[in-house]
């Protein structure tokens, strides 16, 4: 069975605006779970059937097909040839309803004129009003063919006059192939007790262009001595047909740039890894870099502008003969390359089309410059997954954001299968800290004068029941991507604070400084001090033993009043220390704007003053370290692996260290015996 309640409620919240029958919330929902399921499991004929079965329920609103056909598209398995059906099915269904009705119409009138012979002049008057301006063509002709009359609509479809039908029989007007077929209905009609038919047949214009047409013809059966006649109502199909094709190309088709849209690229996806399919291909995924700023800058007509520009840039770079362009989404392309020859071939078209996206757009005195961030993937075609082949294209475009946008980065399995692991981690969290799998260990900083521990650095530590034992930078990037970092920092600055606490109780003074890192997310939260303040008033912690310890770039990623908050922070007694400076560039003008109650340093710095270390590393790391005591402010330094680096640190002014040198990092009750021994 199809599961189909959360397509159709879907389904249901996008046409409810646009549908005219009176039908609750909750019978709507239940039609479209039967469209649906007959849908998913079944092919064009059952599509074609749902279209009418629209009709049949009162979707008869335009508005409820072109939402049903983008919603069906973007979101459904459904094919193209199931939406060109379905499109078709909803127009025959507009067509019989219309024709139903006005035959309902014309029934009704010659009724009337039946049943009140007095009324004869007034009924004739008001069956040709409708005779002379129906949009449809309508014929009356005796039962041997002869044309009794023929309205204006008629004579337009076929272009004909009056004048011109004087000598011809209705007949005439029919395909020569189509004659002794349409002879042989009209005789059954005539003999049966049926007062009407419905068939298709071929008629013949003026011109001699032959035109399909759909015909309703009834039997007349007028009084004892007055002969029946019969009248038929004529459609054009082709424009029927004409209409059922723009419909389709609308639903597959994006209506800004006239290019597909990503229901027809899944289309193109899904023929791509079939048996006939070719036997490599290569996906390239184009994303505007700061689409949205474009429009909230200058405006959605600029922000249009842009669009047409990368389209046409595609177009021009991927040509038919190479590969297959559509958007995707908001502001996203993707192009379908078959067989390509090489991914190095690949490579060369998409820095083509960066190349020329160089040229900016020119909007009044503002030369507004395009960039993108591209995801290539190459790989075997026959037997993949289409959705899974997007997939990795938008993973690739994500990681070519990550590492700074405007350039294109390649597919690597690996590393996706890498990301993955690390998400699953990141989301599942919540549910880790319910069940107490996290823990928090700390790493002392021993002083390098007579050794006594300065502080103790809390670090989170991931008991997990399959990965075992996982260190923080196997799930922090991720989890601040995704916001699960804010609750497990939240969670560890609570444990933490409560084992100093109880540590300070015990030693009063002598306690050493809680340190903790601070990742950026946290700190571009709004309620960062209020959090804060709240901890350190339920664990009973002096502020003056909590030190927050930031990375060395925080100062350049934080706006005004993101420095503002460190700053109340500050001032209410909490150390700031700048972490991890391993010799790449500071922004000193940021740096200035925070209180900075020190500065720790790792990496390269630390491991340049180890004996036989590069001589050009030791001199950097020395004259790095002589610059920061210009600060005056406690240095500090992590990863000290040697007696060596730790004498020298010393000698440079490097108040306290911890790492390897100093012994593995300690749970809360190793810390409990360490400082009350």
């Amino acid at each position: 069975m199809v599961d189909s309640r959360e397509p159709a409620v879907r389904w249901a919240a996008a046409i409810s605006n646009t549908v005219l029958a009176n039908l609750t919330r909750e019978k709507l929902e239940q039609l479209l779970g039967g469209f649906v399921e007959q849908l998913l499991g079944g092919g064009v004929g059952e599509a074609r059937q749902v279209g009418r079965s629209m009709v049949e329920n009162d979707f008869i609103s335009s508005a409820t097909l072109e939402e049903s056909l983008a919603y069906l598209g973007e979101h459904t398995p459904v094919t193209p040839a199931q939406l060109a059906a379905l499109a078709a099915g909803y127009a025959e269904g507009l067509r019989d309803r219309t024709l139903d009705q006005q035959e309902i119409s014309r029934t009704a009138a010659i009724n009337t004129m039946r049943r009140a012979e007095s009324a004869v002049r007034v009924s004739e008057a008001k069956f040709r009003a409708i005779f002379h301006s129906a949009a449809f063509g309508i014929v009356v002709s005796s039962l041997k063919g002869d044309i009794i009359d023929i309205n204006e609509a008629l004579l337009a479809m076929l272009d004909y006059s009056h004048d011109d039908l004087r000598t011809m029989s209705g007949r005439d007007l029919v395909h020569p192939d189509d004659r002794a077929g349409l002879r042989e209905l009209a005789q059954q009609l005539i003999a049966s007790d049926h007062d009407n038919i419905r068939v298709e047949k071929r008629m013949i214009r003026s011109d001699g262009e032959t035109i399909q047409t759909h015909m309703a013809i009834s039997l007349v059966r007028e009084q004892e001595d007055a002969p029946p006649y019969f009248v038929t109502m004529i459609e054009n199909m082709n424009e029927m047909r004409a209409l059922q094709t723009q419909l389709v190309r609308q639903s597959l088709n994006d209506m800004q740039t006239g290019l597909p849209n990503r229901a027809q690229f899944l289309g193109w996806l899904e023929g791509a890894v079939g048996t006939k399919g070719p036997e490599t291909l290569a996906l390239v995924q184009v994303d505007i870099d700061g689409f949205r700023g474009v429009n909230d800058a200058f405006g959605h007509n600029t922000g249009n502008r842009v669009l047409m520009q990368v389209a046409t840039h595609l177009r021009a770079v991927f040509s038919e003969d190479v590969g297959k362009v559509a958007r995707i989404g908001e502001d996203e392309f993707c192009v379908l390359i078959k067989d390509p020859r090489d991914v190095r071939g690949v490579i060369a078209l998409v820095e083509e089309f960066t190349a020329r996206l160089e040229e900016p757009i020119w909007v009044g005195p503002h030369g507004i410059g395009v960039t993108t961030s591209v995801g290539i993937v190459a790989r075997a075609a026959r037997g993949g997954d289409p959705v899974d082949l997007l997939r990795a294209a938008d993973v690739t475009v994500g990681w070519a954001k990550r590492d700074g946008k405007a350039q294109w980065a390649l597919y690597d399995r690996d590393r996706d299968l890498r990301d993955k692991e690390r998400y699953a981690l990141a989301a599942s969290i919540p549910g880790a800290l319910e069940e107490g799998q996290f823990r928090i260990d700390y790493l002392p900083v021993h002083s390098f004068t007579d050794g006594s521990v300065l502080a103790l650095e809390a670090k989170i530590v991931w008991n997990h029941p399959e990965h075992g034992v996982l260190c923080p930078n196997m799930f922090t990037d991720q989890s601040s991507d995704n916001g699960m970092i804010v609750r497990l920092v939240h969670w560890a600055l609570a444990e933490a604070c409560s084992h100093a606490a109880a540590w300070h109780q015990a030693l009063g003074s002598r306690t050493p400084v809680l340190s903790i890192d601070l990742p950026p997310r946290l700190c571009q939260e709004p309620e960062l001090v209020a959090e804060v303040a709240r901890v350190l008033d339920r664990t009973g912690l002096p502020a003056s033993l909590l030190r927050f310890e930031l990375h060395e770039h925080l100062p350049a990623l934080l706006n005004d009043e993101q420095l503002e908050e460190l700053t109340i922070l500050a001032e209410r007694g909490i150390g700031l220390v700048l972490d991890q400076m391993n010799g790449g560039n500071v922004g000193v003008d940021r740096l200035r704007l925070i209180p900075l109650s020190g500065v720790k340093f790792t990496g390269t710095v630390v491991h340049g003053l180890d004996e036989g270390a590069n001589r050009v590393e030791e001199s950097a790391s020395v004259a790095l370290l002589q610059w920061a005591s210009v600060l005056r402010l406690p240095l500090y330094a992590e990863d000290v692996r040697t007696d060596a680096e730790a004498a020298r640190l010393a000698a440079l002014g490097v108040t306290g260290g911890q790492g390897p040198h100093f012994g593995p990092p300690l749970s809360s009750a190793d810390v409990a015996r360490l400082l009350l021994s």
